[in-house]
């Protein structure tokens, strides 16, 4: 089974755990970068409201071409109890029939609130999601 871990990671975090899941599977990788990165400040305010409503950000264009994977892990930190706003994008580049596995990167180590939400924009998408993790980074 072909899989490419996509993540998206603001302190770096999410990028080391990305990295090591990538290792362990031996799956591709890459990361989601913002067109314009906020600040620590403005993650903490502006990205978390996004966050909690479930907005957008603009990202750089994927590159990978993921129709040519079986599996997609999606890894993303939790802002305001909500993966943070990049993701909502990736959400919009997955293509419909893939296998989805997310993981939630938070400093609170939870998502229990958001979860089933974060799950069915997929599965709206027809997508199946077999794994949902939170981890305490």
């Amino acid at each position: 089974m072909k899989t490419i871990i996509l993540y998206y990671s603001f302190s770096g975090k999410t990028k080391a755990l990305a990295s090591q899941k990538a290792n362990e599977l031996k799956a591709d990788i890459e990361e989601v970068t913002e067109i314009n990165k906020l600040s620590t400040f403005k993650a903490y305010t502006v990205g978390a409201y996004k966050a909690i409503k479930r907005k957008k950000t603009e990202i750089q264009p994927i590159k990978s071409v993921l129709a040519n994977y079986d599996k997609i892990i999606i890894m993303a930190p939790v802002w305001g109890g909500r993966p943070a706003p990049a993701f909502n994008n990736i959400i919009e580049q997955i293509p419909a029939g893939k296998k989805i596995e997310l993981i939630m990167v938070s400093g609170g180590g939870g998502t229990k609130g958001s979860a089933e939400g974060t799950k069915a924009i997929f599965t709206a998408r027809g997508c199946e999601v077999t794994g949902y993790t939170d981890i305490k980074g």
